[in-house]
């Protein structure tokens, strides 16, 4: 068995890199045609700063793992797919189950080597994946201006013993800092307390916000004929807040490139300060699941080990191995708007495409293999 194991996990090996490399490839060209647009303009906050070809390169490739990260799954069932029909196409499939590879053995070891990618897959989008994210945004930033969501920025609540905040983050600079911080407190009942327009901020890691450029207006209704506004200037202001740094990139940055445990961190303070959390549960379920599909890729593709290829060419059984994985995907990502759309379970709707994917493949695997 070791021999057989060194056998086709090294030409899974091999096949799969090329796909991923093929795929990377197209992969990097798109995304490089979409920053050309962007070369040669000098950054607003200064002037010196001009996006050219290195930056434009460096950004494209900080991209990539997040890329591997999406590629793997798929590139595992065509390269899978492809080394079992083309086994199974010059017989030596067959010798194999002569030699003693029955279809549960088949099975074990096809899921080991899905086990290996789960692994990867898992690495890739939970440490390498955010880092080299997020080093990009920052570098693209640095160019280009800040990092911000729409109009508005990001909106984020936090709830502490006597007041309630609601703040807006305009953007995060370059450096990672806060820019144009807006924030909002309200007391128990619910009327506005004060506020405070920040100019810039940096998150500390004691948890406190240091703001500066403040101006802050403080409302005195404690009788209503000498009710005032006191307005007031500071060079700087320590804010006491636990809204770390992850919280605010996930409400600026897309929530599928965070760390699973920065993402349920994330997940914990909303519900804490009574805000949905829908989504961003839907997308740590996701993140769990996926690297798991790489064993229904594996699963997926054993069936192609037990078909007669003399009478047909093996690039259909391929085209349709290919075609059953790209369903997946797309199966996999309109489960996730229906989901938040339908107020499912979120980790039904994220793992609903893995468990019917699974069935199919145990079911053909069963009908083909166990039956035939």
């Amino acid at each position: 068995m070791k021999t057989i194991r060194r056998l086709i996990y090294g030409e899974v090996f091999v096949a799969v890199g090329f796909v991923l490399v093929a795929f990377l490839s197209l992969f990097f060209f798109f995304d490089f045609v979409d920053e050309l647009p962007a070369l040669g303009k000098a950054s607003p906050l200064d002037k010196s700063l001009v996006y050219g070809l290195p930056q434009a390169l460096m950004y494209v490739g900080l991209l990539m793992p997040s890329r591997i990260y999406e590629l793997l799954p798929i590139s595992v069932l065509i390269g899978s797919v492809f080394v079992l029909a083309r086994l199974a196409q010059g017989s030596e499939y067959t010798i194999l189950r002569t030699s003693g590879l029955g279809p549960w053995r088949a099975l074990r070891s096809l899921l080991g080597l899905g086990a290996i990618f789960v692994v990867l897959t898992f690495a890739l989008g939970d440490y390498v994946a955010p880092l080299a994210d997020k080093t990009g945004q920052l570098l693209k930033a640095r160019y280009q201006g800040h990092i911000s969501l729409g109009q508005t920025g990001a909106w984020l609540k936090e709830r502490q013993t006597y007041s309630n905040f609601s703040v807006n983050v305009g953007a995060l600079t370059p450096q990672g800092g806060l820019s144009q911080v807006r924030v909002f407190e309200f007391d128990n009942q619910g009327f506005l307390v004060s506020t405070l327009q920040a100019e810039g901020g940096q998150i500390e890691e004691d948890e406190s916000w240091t703001l500066t450029q403040v101006q802050r207006r403080e409302f005195d209704t404690a009788g209503l004929e000498s009710a005032r506004i006191v307005r007031s200037q500071l060079e700087s202001l320590r804010w006491p807040s636990s809204i770390t740094t992850e919280m605010v990139s996930a409400a600026l940055l897309k929530p599928d490139r965070m760390r699973t445990a920065d993402l349920y961190t994330y997940i914990r303070h909303l519900e804490a300060n009574g805000q949905t959390a829908q989504r961003y549960e839907i997308e740590f379920w996701r993140k769990v699941f996926y690297p798991l599909s790489c064993l229904v890729m594996v699963v997926l593709a054993l069936p192609f080990a037990y078909l007669h290829f003399r009478s047909g060419s093996i690039t259909a059984y391929v085209f349709g191995g290919v075609m059953a994985g790209i369903s997946f995907f797309l199966l996999n990502n309109v489960f996730g708007y229906i989901g938040n759309l339908n107020q499912w379970q979120p980790w039904l709707a994220a793992a609903s495409p893995a468990l019917i994917y699974s069935v199919v493949s145990l079911g053909a695997f069963g009908w083909l293999v166990l039956r035939r």
